[in-house]
């Protein structure tokens, strides 16, 4: 039987692994042991495929077991949460107005902080010669001065932070050999996009330290670049929080009826509703948006109030009209916690797991909670600590609506 299928198998796979493990189902036929029972190896001899490919050596690299999986998937999950601090750090140095405090950029040279007198009032003079400081910090105070330059580099050093915490394990991962193939090209996107978002902070910080004779308005810096930045921000947080759950949690073999297929694509529209609603807050930061109508449900004394519209082309309302601005976030927001509940309800018609109905329950209860922040931030005009907290939440109504599509994801064949 043996020389008839072991010819068979070479010419089939034509590979000389087979090959190798002949000597041991030979030595099983000769002395008419079990498939099942266990017997020490002589030289030469290997029991599995991937022992054969360790030991020749020649061409055979093993994929990564899966302790190698559960490793590369905690360092991108703390990877995410990086992310998620510099962003969070970020929105409380846009709300303390910090962000302009530093007006040059060097990846190396300002880590070191100034130290004495005079480094610190050479700092604040450079600051001194910017828009933000001529028209509404001009008395500001050295020690004042301190706090949001502290505010700002901060933020930079923890950027600095995230990137190593991607690149180095990165590489050590990848001389390991812990990473597929299609993990490294994920790894080295992400990478990518690390350096990509620390020159996307400094383009967008230029944008608030250029001159503008024409306008006697409040430096700031262009919305349009902070979108940009925090967008950035937050296709890295997904994917990497994406790609950790889906290293981490065995994934459910789900029967692929028609429900399921709709609410998993229920799920991802929602998830990217609330990407884009938590996209939509960086214009409401940029134009301090959610100073202009403090008042809810409705906006001032009116459902629709009536400069919404007072900007020409009609489109430039969208993203430069601080009143359409609000309103659209309001809009978005209250549509993605109608989504998020018709999810939830949705989810309860299907018999599914334990683990992915907690992840149901989790998104909904974070989604009344988010909406019930931003509603208390614009009724209190916008202090700090709580406008802070409101954007925090927006991360983790992001990272509840990507656990829920996780859970759904239909299993590789």
């Amino acid at each position: 039987m043996q020389r008839l299928l072991l010819p068979s198998l070479k010419a089939f796979t034509g590979s000389r692994t087979v090959g190798l493990l002949a000597p041991r189902a030979a030595s099983r036929a000769q002395c008419g042991c079990s498939f099942g029972s266990r017997h020490p190896l002589k030289p030469g001899q290997y029991g599995t495929v991937t022992e054969v490919a360790l030991q020749s050596g020649k061409g055979a690299v093993p994929l990564p077991s899966k302790a190698a999986e559960q490793a590369v998937g905690r360092w991108l999950l703390v990877c995410s949460g990086t992310v998620a601090g510099a962003v969070i750090l970020g929105g409380v140095t846009r709300l303390t107005e910090s962000g302009l405090s530093m007006v040059d950029w060097h990846l190396i040279k300002e880590m070191k902080p100034p130290t004495s007198q005079e480094e610190w009032e050479a700092e604040f003079q450079k600051y001194q010669q910017f828009p933000e400081f001529k028209i509404l910090n001009h008395d500001m105070t050295l020690a004042e001065f301190k706090f949001i330059w502290y505010m700002e580099y901060s933020h930079r050093m923890w950027g600095r932070a995230v990137g190593l915490a991607y690149i180095l394990p990165a590489a050590y991962f990848w001389r390991k050999g812990w990473l597929s193939r299609g993990m490294k090209g994920r790894v080295l996107a992400l990478c990518g996009l690390v350096c990509f978002q620390g020159l996307l902070g400094w383009y967008m910080v230029k944008s608030g330290l250029e001159e503008k004779p024409e306008s006697y308005d409040i430096p700031r810096v262009s919305q349009y670049r902070l979108a940009a930045h925090l967008g950035s921000a937050l296709v890295l947080y997904c994917a990497s929080l994406w790609t950790s759950l889906s290293l981490l949690l065995p994934q459910h073999k789900l029967p692929e009826t028609r429900q399921l297929l709709w609410l998993r694509r229920f799920a991802g529209g929602t998830a990217g509703l609330v990407f884009l609603t938590a996209l939509s807050g960086a214009f409401v930061a940029g134009l301090d948006a959610g100073l202009v109508y403090n008042s809810f449900p409705k906006m001032g004394d009116s459902w629709i109030p009536e400069d919404l519209l007072t900007f020409s082309p009609i489109l430039k309302n969208v993203f430069e009209n601080p009143t359409m601005v609000q309103f659209d976030h309001r809009l978005l927001g209250i549509t993605s916690v109608t989504a998020i509940t018709v999810l939830y309800f949705l989810s309860r018609r299907i018999p599914l797991p334990r683990r992915t109905k907690m992840a149901a329950v989790t998104l909904l209860a974070l989604a009344y909670a988010q909406v019930t922040l931003g509603i208390s931030t614009l009724l209190m005009y916008v202090p700090t600590p709580l406008a802070a907290t409101h954007q925090s939440g927006s991360l983790a109504l992001l990272s509840g609506a990507l656990w829920l599509m996780n859970e759904l994801r239909r299993v590789p064949k």
